[in-house]
């Protein structure tokens, strides 16, 4: 590494918020790699590293979230961000090759011809033909004299529908009847279903671009005032954008800093792991956390807002027992109690304990407040049913102790036979559906940030023109982002887990009206 900052690349760089040293720390970053993550064994439920609720456990801890949440600030956090672009990746393909009937785009885009054949059934749909008649273009006709590039030209182009430029939680997903829903309105009546407060107040946050803020609040003020009225609730929305000051610097193949047209240096946003600072911020008790795609119409939701509650009382239950220990230890825990203590934390938190305990009592309260006293989450966790990304396992650190781990696939040698066992015999996967606990035993908030492993993060690569473009993404949220949380897996259903990637996921009856 032989990159030396000019004064202009450090007023750039102190402009944006980030230390100079976070970025000399990224280049070190590219020129060493990241370290992969050694895991030990899957979670599953029949080693306990995903637990399993019965009936009898639903209804209890729906019971603890209903006493245990009544005075608590609750929050739905929803990564926004995303763009449409991706679900639309096809019709894009299409569009720019298909120039006649002739073509056989069956045989080339079955995807296409899919979307195609059943383009009456999109919620998005009478937008479409109402968007083509103001411009004099019937689109039963183009249909039917197989003109499908105009079609998809008017869905996703900037002058007619737009598809193509919005965010993903600004689309139609769902219709009801004449009426129809985008994923953020999804989103609110989830929000009111399992996260009201007992003010009757809703809290969501979105994480949104700085580009498409506008078009959120310009959706939610339009149906604010109905979901409001039609559920007696009041809705508290904000909005959230990733920090510049998380923005990684870009290299290029000899690990040396990319610059623009003007000279100045090239950073990108840290990728989703950059919004463990955006919830840092948050000032909630309990954090419900959930992406935007992920949402079902109202005759699917009842499961998820089941297992929601039940999720989030279980959370409260333990951290109620946890910080009364924590204030046990803090106060001065005797050898019988440090017992129970331990006993506790290994076999309800599944944290690893020490074989080796410091032989002074002052020692043994303060490794045990130490590893008591972090935020906590409960992650749902689905059966694997093929779908990429990542899951959960046991991880072991460099000291040989082992924790509950959510692990992606970029971080796992898949070289090393073992350790690629190990990932293929993991029988479930991660949905993020997580709940999550922000405050200590004194009621504040703790920092987020302290609790980050920083070598999780991952390097990707891009070509742009003949110049390879490297990039550096922060530890993702729900994994390196949360690694030293307390971090217990729940088995929850299916069918708390639909989220839509591609246009043609909303043909899935999950996504139709019934």
């Amino acid at each position: 590494m032989t990159s030396k900052f000019t004064p202009g690349d450090l007023q750039q760089i102190a402009s944006l918020g980030i230390p100079v040293d976070s970025v000399y720390n990224q280049l070190k970053n590219f020129h060493d790699g990241f370290p992969h993550i050694k895991l030990s064994a899957p979670a599953t439920p029949d080693n306990g590293g995903i637990l399993q609720l019965s009936d009898d456990d639903i209804a209890r801890y729906i019971d603890k979230y209903a006493t245990l949440g009544a005075d608590k600030i609750i929050l739905k956090f929803v990564p926004a961000s995303g763009a449409a672009t991706r679900m639309f990746k096809d019709l894009y393909a299409f569009s720019s090759t298909y120039f006649g009937v002739a073509y056989n785009f069956g045989k080339e885009f079955p995807s296409v011809k899919e979307f195609l054949e059943n383009i009456r059934s999109f919620a998005f749909f009478n937008d479409l033909k109402a968007c083509m008649k103001d411009s004099s273009l019937d689109i039963e006709d183009y249909l039917q004299r197989g003109d499908y590039t105009t079609v998809i030209n008017c869905l996703l182009k900037e002058q007619y529908l737009g598809y193509g430029l919005l965010p993903k939680g600004l689309l139609k997903f769902h219709r009801y009847g004449s009426s129809s829903r985008t994923p953020v309105e999804e989103h609110i009546v989830e929000g009111i279903e399992y996260a009201c407060g007992h003010d009757r107040r809703v809290n969501i946050l979105f994480t949104v671009s700085p580009e498409h803020r506008a078009l959120f609040r310009k959706k939610v003020n339009e149906v604010r005032a109905n979901y409001e009225h039609a559920f007696g609730v009041k809705l508290r929305v904000s909005y959230s954008e990733q920090k510049h000051s998380t923005d990684t610097i870009a290299v290029d193949e000899y690990n040396e800093p990319i610059r623009d047209e003007e000279g100045r240096l090239v950073f990108r946003p840290g990728g989703h792991g950059a919004l463990i600072e955006n919830l840092n911020d948050c000032h909630a008790d309990i954090v419900f956390i959930k992406n935007i795609d992920n949402v079902v119409p109202d005759w699917l939701k009842h499961t998820t807002v089941v297992y929601k509650k039940a999720l989030a009382g279980m959370l409260l239950d333990l951290q109620e027992k946890t910080l009364q220990h924590v204030r046990t230890l803090k106060t001065g825990a005797t050898k019988e109690q440090i017992g129970e203590i331990m006993q506790f934390a290994h076999n309800e938190l599944h944290i690893d304990i020490p074989e080796q305990m410091p032989a002074n009592l002052t020692d043994q309260r303060k490794l045990l407040f130490n590893l008591l006293n972090r935020p906590m989450r409960i992650c749902g966790m689905v059966k694997n049913q093929g779908e990429p990304g990542g899951g959960p396992f046991f991880v072991e650190d460099s000291k040989g102790r082992k924790s509950l781990q959510i692990v992606e696939t970029a971080q796992v040698n898949l070289k090393n036979p073992e350790q690629q066992a190990i990932f293929s015999n993991s029988t479930h996967f991660n949905p993020v559906d997580l709940v999550c606990t922000l405050k200590d035993y004194r009621g504040r908030r703790f920092d987020l940030r302290r609790f980050v492993d920083p070598s999780t993060g991952f390097i990707s690569k891009k070509s742009k023109g003949a110049v390879t473009v490297k990039s550096q993404e922060l530890p993702g949220l729900w994994n390196g982002a949360m690694a030293n949380w307390i971090t217990l897996f729940v088995e929850v259903p299916l069918a708390t887990f639909n989220p839509v990637k591609t246009v043609n996921d909303l043909l899935r009856k999950e996504h139709q009206e019934v």
